[in-house]
């Protein structure tokens, strides 16, 4: 398929994929009942500066979960979620001149910018006002194609498992930009509490850097995974690690669990909330939690400069990316599966 074979303006085919419908919990949805729906719509023509992508894997994020039970509200109806998509240009919109036919790319969570406000201005355009995102703006990648605008796409490796780089398209961005905001010094002690797809990887870069990882997770898969990869330890979620931690950095969507990270910090020690919907946090006593300079900071999505630092990293330091492989078709069961936290590493969808 190519922008040549298009017919009346609109390219041929069927796009198939799944579609959030009614946000509702997965857990209590009944066998084929859940918030996604299989859906059938025309192939979307790429528009100006945008370029039409065949989808070869997606990343199952838990954002994607969010969105699906209603943590995060939809930003329009019937959207099709995923934003760890790799895939080939199969077709490309007028003005579009930065990828070839063919060629593969990485689509990730963060779709467009304003590029003039204080923020994208100052380089931080992970916070700017207008910014839009892939699986929750526009459709994403739980789908055979996808349109981008290519400006916010990111050129891959060609010859690489397309299963293995799409975790690192939000997974491994987010976790690298959470590892950053924590502040941890060289060869400093850092704590990570949860241990799915972000964790696993960002605990790699921490351990490529020199420093030593504590690991404190209720999977007990996880846990294992961690010690495998490197981790100094690995104890429950709500266990106290072995040693003060310069840094933290909090994956697990659970409120809970922010003071007890910030309890574990040494003096002059930084926890960073790294999801994107968090449950309540318990009130705070200052001295336990905050004083001696412990410092509280959130994680808001990605610049494209951390996206392309992190994917040049990655080969580097021979990251490792553990996944979990669902064909497209049960889309809704790797969702079932990462609510109950039943996968180990990431979970991804193969067309």
């Amino acid at each position: 398929m190519t922008q040549a074979a298009k017919v009346n303006g609109r390219l041929p085919g069927t796009l198939r994929g799944w579609a959030v419908d009614r946000p509702a919990p997965i857990a209590r949805a009944a066998p084929g009942a859940g918030p996604l729906v299989r859906v059938e719509r025309p192939m979307p023509v790429p528009g100006p500066g945008q370029v039409l992508v065949e989808t070869e894997a997606c990343g199952v994020c838990r954002t994607d979960l969010h969105l699906a039970e209603g943590d995060l509200p939809p930003h329009r109806e019937a959207t099709i979620p995923g934003h760890e998509i790799v895939g080939r240009v199969v077709a490309v919109g007028p003005g579009a001149t930065r990828f070839a036919l063919g060629e593969r790319i990485g689509v990730a969570w963060l779709r467009g910018t304003c590029g003039v406000c204080r923020y994208c201005r100052a380089g931080r355009e992970n916070l700017c006002p207008s910014s839009v995102y892939t699986g929750w703006d526009a459709d994403g990648g739980f789908a055979d194609h996808a349109v981008v605008p290519e400006d916010y796409a990111y050129r891959l490796p060609g010859d690489a498992d397309p299963a293995h780089l799409a975790p690192l398209l939000c997974a491994g961005i987010i976790g690298y930009r959470a590892l950053r905001r924590s502040a941890l010094p060289r060869g400093g002690r850092l704590g990570i509490y949860g241990f799915g797809a972000s964790a696993h990887l960002a605990a790699q870069v921490a351990l490529a850097e020199g420093a030593t990882v504590h690991v404190l997770t209720r999977s007990a898969a996880a846990r294992a995974l961690a010690l495998e990869l490197g981790a100094a330890s690995a104890a429950g979620a709500y266990d106290r690690p072995p040693e003060p931690l310069d840094s933290a950095i909090l994956f697990a969507p659970v409120g809970d669990l922010v003071p007890v990270a910030l309890e574990a910090l040494d003096r002059s020690g930084t926890l960073a909330v790294a999801g994107i919907h968090l449950s309540d946090i318990p009130a705070l006593d200052y001295r336990r939690h905050l004083f001696q300079e412990r410092d509280l900071r959130s994680v808001t999505s990605n610049t494209r400069t951390d996206g392309e630092e992190f994917l040049a990293l990655a080969p580097r330091i021979g990251l490792r990316v553990t996944v979990t492989p669902y064909p497209l078709n049960e889309a809704d069961q790797a969702l079932t599966d990462l609510s109950a936290d039943h996968v180990n590493g990431a979970a991804v969808l193969i067309p």
